[in-house]
């Protein structure tokens, strides 16, 4: 007699049972690379109990947001562009500017563009904490340093 074997699915006490946080450094870290490590966490593709439609991921504080780094010619030329919703209201700031400005926007920014468009990813993205500087307000949450 075969017996199919039957694949256990987490539910979501389960999930919200094993949840921790993360403490990532992203000093010297090339964007991309990093973003997609912070994705699979975020997700939680990182278990073995990954199941697609409940939020089984991990909390990530990311700290030194500042000093990521990007390769190539990126630096003089990626663009991030918005628009303000009125005519000719399209905005173009250059990578620099952005990391003077904003640095925690840059590293969001390419988080999100790796998470699915969906309600679940949004919920997963709120678990995401990013500080430009060496200090964090997150000890509460007893983060575990990760290296990625």
């Amino acid at each position: 007699m075969n017996k199919k074997k039957q694949t256990k699915l987490l539910t979501q006490q389960e999930a919200l049972d094993d949840r921790k946080w993360f403490l990532l450094d992203a000093e010297g870290k090339t964007l991309g690379r990093f973003a997609s490590a912070v994705a699979q966490i975020l997700r939680g593709k990182h278990k073995v109990t990954f199941t697609p439609h409940i939020d089984g991921g991990d909390g990530v504080v990311i700290i030194n947001a500042e000093k990521i780094k990007v390769t190539g010619a990126k630096e003089a030329q990626k663009i991030y562009r918005y628009h303000t919703g009125a005519m000719s209201g399209l905005r173009e700031v250059p990578f620099r500017v952005m990391k003077a400005r904003k640095p925690d926007y840059i590293l969001r920014n390419a988080i999100e563009g790796m998470m699915p468009k969906s309600r679940l990813a949004r919920q997963q993205l709120k678990k995401l904490r990013i500080f430009a500087g060496n200090q964090h307000s997150m000890e509460a949450q007893n983060p575990i340093p990760l290296n990625c």
